[in-house]
């Protein structure tokens, strides 16, 4: 009987580095940080994500933070914080990581946000191509997909610039933050 690891068993890292980046799991002590970086940007950010629909405080984000690092203990989720790795100092750029996975198939979901004083500088195209090469390298991934709205343009060409393939769009998937249907493209790569 070939039984499957458990899950909290799998050695997942707690970091990677790129030429210009750090993209770290989630520990206490950042919800400021967080908190900073979603308030900026919840122009850009509230048509697509249903968590930046209103400023946050500090404690709030601390309490998300906390929550991310006890998913990512128990590799429920696998959030990341992507920072700059500046000699003067790191600044919280966003976020990315690894979601709604399914460990037996192998098969995770890349998702990802911004700052909007850090848009386009390739710094979310960077953190996803560290993020597919560690989850087919490190993770043993059979398939990992970006999803993001039909009307995501910025979203759709992170997706295409990092070698994912679009699969299909699944019509009136979802709900948009406004409560509106949506349509959800699909982009995958696969080992």
């Amino acid at each position: 009987m070939n039984a499957r690891p458990d899950p909290i068993l799998i050695e997942v890292p707690e970091a990677l580095e790129t030429e210009r980046l750090l993209i770290a799991a989630p520990q206490p002590g950042i919800g400021p940080l967080m908190s900073v970086a979603i308030n900026e940007s919840l122009a850009h950010l509230s048509p697509w994500m249903p968590w930046a629909q209103q400023a946050t405080s500090f404690e709030e984000s601390e309490a998300v933070v906390r929550r991310q690092r006890a998913d990512f203990i128990l590799r429920k989720d696998l959030a990341y914080q992507i920072y700059d790795r500046h000699p003067e100092g790191r600044r919280l750029l966003g976020g990315t990581g690894l979601h709604r996975f399914d460990w037996d198939v192998r098969r995770f979901e890349i998702g990802y946000w911004v700052r909007s004083s850090a848009q386009g500088q390739g710094y979310v195209s960077e953190a996803v191509l560290a993020l597919t090469k560690m989850a087919f390298e490190q993770l043993r991934a059979r398939r990992v997909e970006i999803r993001m709205d039909d009307t995501n343009l910025r979203s759709r060409a992170v997706a295409e610039r990092c070698g994912f393939e679009l699969e299909g769009i699944l019509r009136n998937d979802g709900l948009n933050p406004a409560g509106e249907p949506r349509d959800t493209r699909v982009y995958s790569r696969i080992a």
